[in-house]
């Protein structure tokens, strides 16, 4: 069969869903919107469209001169660039797809999906929003938008299931897919004598970063430890977060126990998680992060917030601990739980790995998958 996928950028969360495909005999086109600095084509190579002649001028401008020291400026684009129609529609309908994944209600996903559905390729709409989520708003822009998205809809957050919250009829919980990396008995643990805490995630203020090195700091004399900030730090504004951090380290005294790395190359990545005895991922603000089923597949166990939009992918007190959102205190509660039990960690980190391959497949993704491209078959023949 053949698959398209039109996001704005090739995101490594996609990377064992491309190989997935690509290894079971698919055809897989990904079209992005733009590249990032760090991305892996080891299993497909995107093809960067950009954006017209004219959102070009749009984006300058709104980045650029009106909002130019906001550093979430430049997120504008993924939900109000516009593509080159020319251009897009050539490569859809070159394609000729058995199956389009949009990414986001954006205009460039409304743009892939009025071409599509005039050649009656089948659509599915990919976001992050929650499975389960607050009835649906039925005000005339939300009911425009939905006619220009595709109606089914899939999701690798699953939300909280309390009152008031409903799952829409047409609406999926599909996870993030992550290839098992290392059986806990194929790896070692501790070495040196010293638990080693990983923490990946962009050098922004909301990854938290400095409330990790705080609750560090205060475990220092506790335990033998070592933390290691591995993150992204391309623009003006990740450059001086990043300073930040360092300086704290260097004004803290504590450029033994920690080690701040930057822009580290997906292939090089496996090395952080086998040296790493913990994975931290302290940040708000999250969505859906990928990087705490990329630790399990090695065996790691995880402390996230309890607001992380995959945080149902962590097992409180089995696969590791959910701490409170932006609550330092209680993030330093579940370190200091966590490092007081290696044996439990160890414990953690097996179940971690089990989850990894009983949960969060490619075999899981690509039958759900195929049960809704059914469904739009089904009710939209050509």
């Amino acid at each position: 069969m053949k698959f398209l996928y039109v996001a704005p950028r090739y995101h490594t969360n996609q990377m064992d869903i491309m190989k997935g495909l690509t290894e079971h005999g698919h055809e897989v086109r990904f079209i992005s919107h733009y590249a990032a600095v760090i991305e892996d084509y080891s299993c497909v190579t995107p093809i960067v469209l950009g954006y017209s002649r004219l959102y070009r001028l749009i984006d300058f401008l709104y980045v650029k001169v009106i909002h130019r020291k906001d550093p979430t400026a430049i997120v504008f684009k993924i939900q109000h660039g516009f593509p080159p129609l020319r251009k897009l529609r050539k490569l859809i309908c070159g394609f000729a797809p058995d199956l389009v994944i949009l990414r986001e209600r954006s205009v460039y996903s409304m743009a892939a999906y009025h071409i599509c559905k005039k050649k009656g390729y089948p659509c599915i709409l990919y976001n992050q929003n929650p499975l389960w989520s607050e009835p649906a708003k039925t005000d005339l822009r939300h009911r425009l938008v939905d006619r220009m998205t595709p109606p089914l809809r899939m999701t690798p957050v699953m939300g909280e299931k309390k009152q008031g919250m409903t799952v829409k009829e047409n609406d999926y919980f599909v996870p993030f897919v992550v290839n098992p990396q290392r059986e806990p008995q194929k790896r070692t643990y501790f070495r040196g004598g010293r638990i080693h805490i990983l923490c990946i995630g962009k050098y922004e203020i909301r990854k938290h970063h400095l409330e990790l090195l705080r609750a560090a700091e205060q475990l220092r004399d506790k335990y033998e430890l070592h933390v290691t900030l591995v993150g992204e730090a391309t623009n003006h504004f990740q450059k001086a977060y990043c300073e930040q951090v360092k300086d704290y380290v260097r004004e803290h005294r504590m450029e033994n126990l920690v080690t701040v790395k930057t822009n580290v190359p997906k292939r090089d990545m496996e090395r952080e998680y086998l040296a790493a005895d913990l994975y931290v991922i302290p940040s708000t603000l999250e969505m859906a992060s990928v990087s705490q089923l990329e630790a399990m597949s090695y065996s790691l166990p995880v402390i996230c917030s309890d607001t992380n939009g995959t945080a149902c992918y962590v097992e409180d007190g089995v696969t590791g601990y959910l701490f409170r959102d932006c609550d330092e205190a209680d993030l330093l509660s579940k370190l200091d739980a966590m490092l007081s039990d290696r044996e439990w960690m160890l414990s953690m980190g097996a179940a971690g790995y089990r989850a990894v391959v009983e949960k969060y497949n490619f075999e899981n993704y690509f039958d759900t998958v195929m049960g809704m491209r059914e469904k739009l078959v089904q009710e939209n023949p050509r």
